[in-house]
């Protein structure tokens, strides 16, 4: 620590975001107050800007800044496939790809009994009455991490959507392209045999 209060206090509160350890944390903090003539003012706005202005969009659960997100009032995208995805930031790594052009619904989350997270601190029950409601569903999509949570998630979602009209599919898991069989876990190798595809 720098033994300065306040420095201390912007290294722990940096600290505290995803994948940045104490000492990036310190770098950041340095960065910051090098730079303090603008820089922190124009941190400030921004943060503010995003706590007063950003919303979970109504019917997909994305982060948006009107009531419903750019992508759920498109209406040229397609209304039969619904992708799930655990988290808002997973949305534009799918619209990157270029390979899906339907709707999304964000989950907030994975089950997680470990760490207390059951079906109903999540979007699950959002995610049953939208299917049951929206005639136009043929498909759902589970778009989940290849994990024990992400596993977990998706066969209680299954069971939760059975005997519903709708498909149910999952994105495959396996070997990557361009993956060295000497590189990969013995899962991963699991997962591409049961994912195995005729060629």
């Amino acid at each position: 620590m720098s033994h300065l209060a306040s420095l201390d206090q912007l290294i722990l509160e940096l600290s505290k975001l995803p994948g940045i350890g104490e000492k990036s944390a310190g770098r950041l903090a340095h960065y910051i107050l090098k730079n303090r003539s603008q820089y922190p003012s124009d941190l400030a706005k921004a943060l503010l800007q995003v706590q007063e202005k950003v919303q979970l969009c109504e019917s997909c659960f994305a982060y948006s800044e009107s009531p419903v997100c750019r992508i759920c009032s498109d209406e040229k995208r397609n209304k039969v496939s619904l992708c799930v995805v655990e988290e808002p930031s997973d949305i534009m790594k799918l619209e990157n790809s270029g390979s899906f052009y339907g709707r999304y619904h964000v989950l907030h989350g994975t089950i997680n009994p470990m760490r207390g997270i059951g079906p109903a601190d999540l979007k699950v029950s959002e995610l049953i009455k939208k299917v049951n409601d929206d005639d136009a569903i043929e498909e759902v999509i589970l778009a989940l991490d290849a994990n024990l949570e992400g596993d977990t998630t998706a066969l209680y979602i299954a069971k939760m959507l059975e005997g519903h009209r709708i498909r149910l599919t999952r994105l495959a898991h396996g070997i990557p392209i361009g993956g060295d069989l000497d590189y990969i876990d013995g899962r991963t190798i699991g997962r591409a045999f049961v994912n195995r595809v005729e060629i």
